[in-house]
C-alpha cells in the first residue's frame, strides 16, 4: 500500500485551500457577530458578507441582488425547481429536465408530482449530450421551467446551455408566457468560464466545496424579477428569498475560493486536460474491454469515466484504495445506493457496464507522476480481478 494517498475524486469534494481557511478564521473566532446586528461585531460581519457578495458577483457576472447564498448545490437545486414551480403555477404545471440530472433535480421534480406538476425527462445521446431541438419539441402551453445541468457530475459532458437558453426564449415569446431556465453549474463554477449574464439562464446553482472552498455553503443565482417562492422563511435574509442567519465564514471562504480559482483556472486547466487525456489514452490502450463514458472532447477538463468488461466496480475501488488511490464509481451523493448509475444507463450502457464504472476527477495538486502510478496500477488490478472468478460479473 502506498504511504501517501493519491486523491482522484475532486468531483466529490475538494481540499480547502490554506488561503481560504486563513480568511475564514477571524469569523470563526473573534469576529463572530451576527450580520443583522447593529453593534460593531455585527457590522464587521455585515461588511464581510457584503464585500464577499460583490466579489462573487464580479467573478460570475451577476448583480449583487441576484446572489442567494444557500447551504450548497442540493439546496440550490431544490430551491430553483420548487421555488419556480410554486411561483409559476398560475402559468402551468409542466417542467422539462433530462435523464442525467443530479438527484437533487430529479427528486425535486418527483416530489412536485404530489402537487400536480408534470415532468418530461429528455433523453441524451451516447455521449451524454442533450439535443437542443429536443427541448423545443417538448415545450407546450403549460411549460414553466426547464432545468438542465451545465456539465454532468459523473461523465463530465458539457451541454450547449447558451444555445438551449436562446431557443427557450424564442418559444417563451411565441407562447406569450415566461418559461424559466435553470442550470446546475455545480461542477463548472471554478473550473469553466461561467458568466451568469452571458449564459442567458434565469437561475444557476453552485457549491463552494467543488472549487476548494468550504463545505456547507453555495449559492443560487436568480435573475432580477424572476418569480420565486422561498422555501425557507423567517428573518428575511437574502432579500426574503432564503431566511436564516448568514454563514459569514462560509460566505467569505466561498468568495475567496472563487476568486483564486478564477485567476488560476486557465493555467490549471491546461495541466488538467493534459493529465486527463493521458489517463484516457493510457487506459484505453492498456486495458482490453475498457470503454470511455461521456463525450471524448466536450467534457470537463478534470473528468474521466470508464466502464470495464467482466469486472465489478466495487472491487476496483477497493483495490485502488489499497494501492493508495482514492477514486469513485460516480456521484458521491448516491454512493450508498446499490444501483447502476442512472447516467450510464441513459447513455446506453448495459447494467453490467454501468456497475463497473470508475470515475477519476483530477485537481490542481495532482501530478504527472501520480497519473503514471495510477496507469501502472489499474491494468494490473483489472487483470487480477478478471482472473478471480468470484469477482467476475455473472
Amino acid at each position: 500500500m502506498k504511504n501517501e494517498q493519491i486523491y482522484l475524486d475532486h468531483a466529490a469534494t475538494t481540499p480547502l485551500r490554506a488561503e481560504v481557511l486563513d480568511c475564514m478564521m477571524p469569523f470563526l473566532t473573534n469576529d463572530f457577530g451576527n450580520p443583522s446586528s447593529l453593534y460593531q461585531q455585527g457590522q464587521i460581519a455585515r461588511k464581510a458578507v457584503d464585500e464577499s457578495r460583490e466579489l462573487i458577483g464580479k467573478v460570475l457576472g451577476a448583480r449583487v441582488g441576484e446572489i442567494v447564498v444557500t447551504s450548497g448545490g442540493t439546496e440550490s437545486d431544490n430551491a430553483a425547481i420548487k421555488g419556480v414551480a410554486l411561483a409559476m403555477k398560475s402559468y402551468g404545471n409542466h417542467i422539462i429536465t433530462s435523464q442525467i440530472e443530479h438527484e437533487a433535480v430529479l427528486n425535486s421534480c418527483e416530489q412536485l408530482k404530489e402537487f400536480g406538476f408534470e415532468t418530461t425527462f429528455l433523453p441524451v445521446d451516447s455521449d451524454g449530450l442533450i439535443n437542443p431541438d429536443d427541448v423545443v419539441k417538448e415545450i407546450n402551453s403549460n411549460t414553466i421551467l426547464v432545468s438542465l445541468m451545465m456539465a454532468n457530475n459523473e461523465i463530465g459532458t458539457i451541454q450547449p446551455i447558451k444555445e438551449i437558453a436562446q431557443k427557450i426564449k424564442v418559444e417563451s415569446q411565441n407562447l406569450g408566457h415566461p418559461i424559466l431556465f435553470h442550470t446546475d453549474a455545480v461542477q463548472c463554477v471554478g473550473s469553466l468560464e461561467v458568466n451568469f449574464k452571458d449564459l442567458e439562464v434565469d437561475l444557476l446553482s453552485l457549491s463552494a466545496h467543488k472549487f476548494q472552498g468550504p463545505r456547507g455553503v453555495g449559492a443560487l443565482l436568480i435573475k432580477r424579477n424572476t418569480p420565486f417562492f422561498p422555501l425557507l422563511t423567517g428573518g428575511g435574509q437574502e432579500r426574503d428569498r432564503r431566511s436564516g442567519t448568514e454563514n459569514v465564514a462560509g460566505i467569505v471562504g466561498m468568495a475567496k475560493a472563487l476568486q483564486l480559482s478564477s485567476l488560476e483556472k486557465e493555467l490549471v486547466n491546461q495541466e488538467l486536460i493534459f493529465l486527463r487525456d493521458m489517463i484516457i489514452d493510457g487506459v484505453l490502450n492498456s486495458i482490453e474491454g475498457s470503454f470511455l463514458n461521456g463525450h471524448p472532447t466536450q467534457r470537463l477538463p478534470n473528468n474521466v469515466n470508464f466502464s470495464f468488461d467482466s469486472v465489478e466496480g466495487e472491487p476496483i475501488l477497493l483495490g485502488l484504495d489499497f494501492a493508495g488511490i482514492s477514486a469513485s464509481s460516480g456521484s458521491a451523493c448516491s454512493a450508498s445506493v446499490n444501483e447502476p448509475s442512472h447516467v450510464l444507463i441513459a447513455i446506453g450502457r448495459s447494467k453490467e457496464l454501468a456497475q463497473s464504472a470508475l470515475r477519476i476527477t483530477l485537481g490542481p495538486s495532482n501530478t504527472k507522476s501520480e497519473v503514471q502510478y495510477f496507469l501502472e496500477t489499474l491494468p494490473q488490478l483489472i487483470k487480477k480481478l478478471k482472473s478471480m472468478p468470484s469477482l467476475q460479473k455473472s
